[in-house]
C-alpha cells in the first residue's frame, strides 16, 4: 500500500515515525506546506483552501490512502478533501479521541487538550470526546509551539518560559494530556517533565497505525519502505530534519 502524509509543515513526521516503527507500507510520500505554517491562525475557509490543495498536489502520484496528519486540516477539512480525492482520507483527530479513550478507563478523568487556535476553536475534540463520555475537558491554545518545533527548540530557556506563559493558570495537573498537533510529539519530553509522570501524553501516532491496521486489515510488513519527502517551500530543509529525526542515515 502506498499512501500520503499532509501536515503544514514538519509535525507530521511524527506520524510517520509511528508508521516506520510498524513497517506497514510499502511508499510513504511526505508533503509539509512549510511555506504556509502555521495553519492554526486561519480562517476556516482558508484552511480548507489549503487542503484542497495538497489533495491536488498528491494526485500526482498513484496513493491507496491519504493521512491528514495536520490536527487542524483535520477538524475543518476532511469533507472538502475527501469530495474531490480519488483514495480514501483519514485525519488524525478522530485518531487522538480513540487513542484517549482506549488509554483512559475512568471517563471521570481530567483532560487537557492543547493545539492551535483554530483547532482548539472548533471543538472537534470535545465534541468526539464527549460522544464517548468523557465530560471533564478543558482546550488550551498553544499556538506558539508550532514555530518552536519548526526551529528545532525542543528545550530551554525559551520553551520553559512558553510552557509557563501557556500553563500558570492550570492548578491541578490533568490525568491525560491530548497533544493536539502533530508538532507537539516532538516536545513531549518536555512536556512529561513539566506535568509529572502522574498526567498521561496521549497523541495520534500509534492510534492512527491501530486504526489503519483495523480498517484495513494491514498485516504485510515492508522493512525498507520507499519514502519521499516535499515541501511548499526549501524542501531540502525539510529532507534534512526527516533524515535526522527519523534517523534515516
Amino acid at each position: 500500500m502506498k499512501i500520503g502524509v499532509f501536515d503544514s509543515g514538519i509535525g507530521g513526521l511524527s506520524v510517520v515515525k509511528s508508521m516506520l516503527e510498524h513497517s506497514l507500507f510499502e511508499e510513504i510520500v511526505y508533503y509539509g506546506d512549510t511555506a504556509r505554517v502555521p495553519y492554526g491562525t486561519k480562517d476556516k475557509n482558508t484552511i480548507i483552501r489549503y487542503g484542497i490543495e495538497a489533495i491536488e498536489f498528491f494526485k500526482n502520484f498513484e496513493l491507496d490512502l491519504i493521512i491528514v496528519a495536520c490536527n487542524t486540516v483535520s477538524a475543518y477539512a476532511l469533507k472538502e478533501m475527501r469530495d474531490i480525492s480519488n483514495c480514501h482520507i483519514i485525519g488524525v483527530v478522530e485518531a487522538g479521541i480513540l487513542a484517549c479513550n482506549n488509554s483512559l478507563q475512568d471517563k471521570n478523568s481530567n483532560i487537557l487538550i492543547i493545539g492551535t487556535k483554530a483547532t482548539v476553536n472548533s471543538k472537534a475534540y470535545e465534541i468526539g470526546l464527549n460522544k464517548n463520555g468523557f465530560k471533564n475537558l478543558y482546550a488550551k491554545a498553544t499556538g506558539l509551539f508550532v514555530p518552536l518545533v519548526e526551529e528545532e527548540i525542543f528545550s530551554g530557556a525559551i520553551l520553559d518560559e512558553t510552557f509557563k506563559h501557556y500553563f500558570k493558570d492550570i492548578k491541578q495537573n490533568p490525568h491525560a494530556l491530548i497533544l493536539g498537533c502533530t508538532h507537539f510529539p516532538l516536545l513531549k519530553d518536555e512536556l512529561q517533565t513539566y506535568f509529572g509522570k502522574d498526567t498521561k501524553l496521549i497523541h495520534s501516532g500509534e492510534a492512527i497505525v491501530e486504526q489503519l491496521q483495523n480498517q484495513f486489515k494491514l498485516s504485510k510488513k515492508h522493512k525498507n519502505p520507499k519514502l519521499r519527502f516535499f515541501a511548499s517551500e526549501n524542501p531540502d530543509a525539510l529532507k534534512k530534519i526527516a533524515n535526522k529525526w527519523l534517523k534515516l542515515n
